[in-house]
C-alpha cells in the first residue's frame, strides 16, 4: 500500500497566467499491526492539467470534440489520460509531466516531487452556471507493475483577468524593481510580477469613482433618483447605491434591489433558438418606503461567484435589478384620520391601487487577490489517495 498526498502549497485559486505548485508526496507507511512489511514499487508517476467543459443538454448543443483520437486509448487502463470517466468534453490541457519512473519505498520511506505548470491564459475561468460547467483539475497517475492506473484529482479555481495576455513586460530588467540580495529564478521571478501586475490593474479599474445620477420615473411622473459612484467592482467588494425619493411626484412604497448574474449561451450553440436566459440573485435588499425621503442598500458580491467573461459558446454578465412598487394615489390618501379627539390616530388604508415597474443595470465584476479568494473556495488545498 502507498499513499499518494498532493498539497498546492498557496492554495486552491490562481490567476490564468501563473505558476501553479504542487507537491506530490508517495508514503509507504508503516504500520503497527503488520508484523512483516516489504518494499513497495512504482512503475511511474506523471502529472497533467486539464479543463472540463459539461453543458446542459436540456440548454445547449455541444460543440464537436476534436478528442474523439483518444477514445480507443481511454479505454485501455494502462494509458494515462487524465479525464477518464469523467462526463463532458476535456477543452483545454497541459503536456503532461514524468514525476519519476521505478520508485522503491521500504517500509516507512516517503519520497517527494515537485510540480510546477504554467496556466494557459487563454483559458476560461472557472465556472459553474446552470447550462455549462468550466472545472479544472491536476491530475496525477500513478501505475503499479501489470496494474491499472490509479487517478488522483485535485480540483483548483482558476480566474482570468483581461489584459494580463497583452501586456508586455520590459526587457530591461533593471529597471524592475528587485531584490538584489535573493536569487530568484527567471520563472518565479516573472510569475511575481505578474500578480502584482493584476493587483495593480485590479486596483486601477475598480479604484475609479465618478457620479451616476439616474431618475426613476413611471408613465406618471417621477419616483425619484438613484445614485452609485462606481459601476465596476471586484468579487468581495461591496455595491453602495443611494435613493432620493424626496423630489417625487409618485409616492413609492417599497424598492428591492437584487444583484444577479446573467448567464446567456451563444445563439449557435442554443438548443431551442430564443430560448430564455439564465439569472442567478446573489444578494437582494428589499425594504418599505413610504413617506422616507432617502434610503441606501448594500450588497456584497461573493468571493466564491465567478467574474463576468465570454466565450465562444457562453457570456456571463452582471447586473442590478430594481422592482418599485408605487401608489396611484397621493401621499396624502395613504393615511386616514381614525378620530376626530384631540388625541389623533393615523392607520394606514386597508385597500390602495398601486403600480409595479423594474429596471436593470448593468455593472462590470472583476476578479480579485487569488489568495483572497482562497479563504473561502470549496476546494481543499490538500488531496491524498490511497494504491
Amino acid at each position: 500500500m502507498i499513499e499518494v498526498l498532493a498539497k498546492l502549497g498557496r492554495g486552491p485559486v490562481f490567476l490564468a497566467g501563473e505558476v501553479l505548485e504542487c507537491v506530490i508526496t508517495f508514503t509507504n507507511p508503516l504500520s503497527a499491526s503488520s508484523t512483516s512489511a516489504s518494499s513497495e514499487m512504482l512503475a511511474w508517476a506523471s502529472a497533467q492539467i486539464h479543463c472540463q467543459f459539461h453543458a446542459s443538454e436540456n440548454r445547449v448543443v455541444l460543440p464537436p470534440s476534436d478528442g474523439s483520437k483518444h477514445d480507443v486509448q481511454a479505454e485501455n487502463e494502462t494509458v494515462f489520460v487524465p479525464n477518464r470517466g469523467e462526463r463532458g468534453q476535456c477543452i483545454l490541457s497541459t503536456p503532461p509531466k514524468i514525476l519519476f519512473c521505478d520508485l522503491r519505498l521500504d517500509p516507512g520511506e516517503s519520497k517527494s516531487y515537485s510540480y510546477s505548470e504554467t496556466l494557459p491564459i487563454d483559458g476560461p475561468p472557472s465556472f459553474r452556471g446552470q447550462s455549462v460547467k468550466y472545472v479544472y483539475k491536476l491530475t496525477i497517475g500513478c501505475q503499479r507493475v501489470n496494474s491499472p492506473i490509479k487517478l488522483l484529482r485535485v480540483p483548483f479555481r482558476v480566474l482570468v483577468l483581461h489584459g494580463l495576455k497583452d501586456y508586455q513586460f520590459p526587457q530591461d530588467e533593471a529597471v524592475a524593481p528587485s531584490n538584489p540580495f535573493l536569487e530568484e529564478e527567471e520563472g518565479l521571478k516573472k510569475d511575481s510580477r505578474l500578480a502584482d501586475l493584476a493587483t495593480e490593474l485590479l486596483m486601477v479599474a475598480t479604484s475609479r469613482r465618478s457620479l451616476h445620477l439616474y431618475n426613476i420615473s413611471n408613465t406618471r411622473g417621477k419616483v425619484g433618483s438613484f445614485c452609485i459612484f462606481k459601476t465596476v467592482y471586484k468579487i468581495g467588494e461591496d455595491v453602495i447605491g443611494t435613493f432620493n425619493f424626496s423630489e417625487g411626484d409618485i409616492p413609492c412604497l417599497q424598492f428591492s434591489v437584487s444583484l444577479q448574474t446573467e448567464e446567456s449561451i451563444q445563439e449557435e450553440f442554443q438548443r431551442r433558438r430564443g430560448q430564455p436566459v439564465s439569472f442567478t440573485t446573489h444578494a437582494r435588499h428589499q425594504e418599505a418606503c413610504l413617506h422616507t425621503a432617502q434610503s441606501s442598500f448594500s450588497l456584497p458580491i461573493p468571493l466564491s461567484s465567478t467574474p463576468g467573461f465570454t466565450t465562444n459558446i457562453v457570456s456571463l454578465k452582471w447586473r442590478l435589478h430594481f422592482e418599485f412598487v408605487t401608489s396611484g394615489e397621493s401621499a396624502g390618501t395613504c393615511l386616514v384620520r381614525g378620530s376626530q379627539s384631540e388625541a389623533v390616530t393615523w392607520t394606514g388604508v386597508e385597500q390602495m391601487e398601486v403600480d409595479t415597474f423594474s429596471w436593470d443595470l448593468p455593472i462590470k465584476v472583476l476578479p480579485t487577490n487569488p489568495i483572497l479568494a482562497s479563504y473561502v473556495s470549496q476546494f481543499s488545498s490538500t488531496n491524498s489517495i490511497t494504491i
